[in-house]
């Protein structure tokens, strides 16, 4: 097995007090590190200063995704404390959910959110703890789970988020996600008209980031992951753009693993993006041939996570693990309230 396809290969030392507990108060005002992707060379700088690196025909594609308060505290009918994760919706009050502890939430079970919101077990036999389960309710569903739920902030978070919308990205809009595509989280509407202005078309797709995303990746020989799958949606005038870029001579700057993931999925063997919507597993690892994707705005990553993974498929598993270093280094935030990179 080459060690770009061991796990151990993508592990690096982080110390805990680099782990990013909560968003800064300005959203831009988080630092980026620019990685050269051909040579590993890397320039400290400043969010604020991203459209420095971006060219006039370029695009930014960004994931219009919004978080659901997916996180549900409730009671059994036996008095019992249960986590209820949404994963997905697979019918109108039906969802396939992660339930802890979930040797209790046997088919039929009843757990009760307060006096607005419970759910039935419909069926405990799902792969990895997973249930189908039924809510009941009154009014309309959203509005419900926004006065009940919490947002599912990622286990390494630990302090409280004070605003559920810091969790959200300035241009969020579909509801369907139970993680934030964190690497736009540094993007405001200043920022986002400074780069429209200075000519670099902003294009929006959707990825309905999954729990997959905080899964870690467990067996020691990369090939032998499988992905989670979310659902992704490219539309006619995304892709016309992101065409015409490309033909053009632009280069396509993926905002976040999400947006590169979809690109990646949505495109045909001529390299040419694709409208539509599908369920996309795919898993990028080193050896993986770009089709789309020119640049990245990304976060720092979990050692030896599928994240570190793809990036290190874009730019190389030494630049990356090199950067990273310097990253410590220079006390850098870390993961999904922490620093931005651009690798370009």
């Amino acid at each position: 097995m080459s060690e770009d396809m061991q796990k151990g290969s993508y592990y690096y030392e982080l110390p805990k007090e680099l782990i990013a507990q909560t968003p800064i108060a300005d959203r831009s005002a988080s630092r980026l590190m620019r990685l050269d992707k051909q040579n590993g060379d890397v320039v400290h700088s400043n969010f604020k200063d991203i459209k420095s690196f971006l060219n006039p025909g370029d695009c930014l594609v960004i994931n219009d995704t919004k978080v659901l308060p997916a996180r549900l505290l409730g009671q059994r009918s036996s008095g019992g404390v249960v986590e209820v994760m949404l994963i997905r919706r697979l019918e109108t009050d039906i969802w396939e959910a992660l339930v802890k502890p979930g040797r209790n939430a046997k088919t039929g079970e009843v757990i009760s959110f307060g006096d607005l919101l419970s759910c039935v077990v419909e069926d405990d036999s799902l792969e990895d703890g997973k249930r189908l389960v039924r809510f009941k309710y009154e009014g309309i569903f959203e509005e419900v789970l926004a006065a009940v739920g919490e947002m599912p902030l990622p286990p390494y978070i630990t302090e409280k988020l004070e605003e559920k919308d810091r969790y959200q990205t300035v241009y969020a809009v579909h509801e369907g996600s139970v993680a934030a595509p964190t690497a736009g989280l540094h993007f405001t509407p200043e920022i986002l008209q400074e780069i429209e202005d200075a000519g670099i078309k902003i294009v929006k797709i959707t990825l309905h980031v999954g729990l997959g995303t905080f899964r870690p990746v467990k067996v020691d020989n990369v090939k032998e992951h499988v992905m989670h799958e979310e659902f992704c949606i490219v539309s006619e005038d995304a892709a016309r753009t992101l065409n015409e870029c490309k033909k053009a001579g632009g280069r396509v700057i993926c905002v976040g693993t999400t947006s590169c993931r979809t690109l990646e999925t949505m495109v045909d063997s001529d390299g040419n993006v694709k409208s539509g919507s599908m369920w996309t597993g795919i898993f990028i690892y080193p050896g993986y041939k770009f089709k789309v994707m020119d640049g990245l705005v990304t976060n720092f990553h979990l050692p030896e996570s599928t994240l570190m993974m793809l990036i290190s498929a874009f730019a190389g598993r030494e630049h990356v693990l090199a950067a990273y270093e310097q990253a410590v280094q220079e006390r850098y935030r870390f993961f999904s309230f922490g620093d931005a990179m651009l690798i370009i």
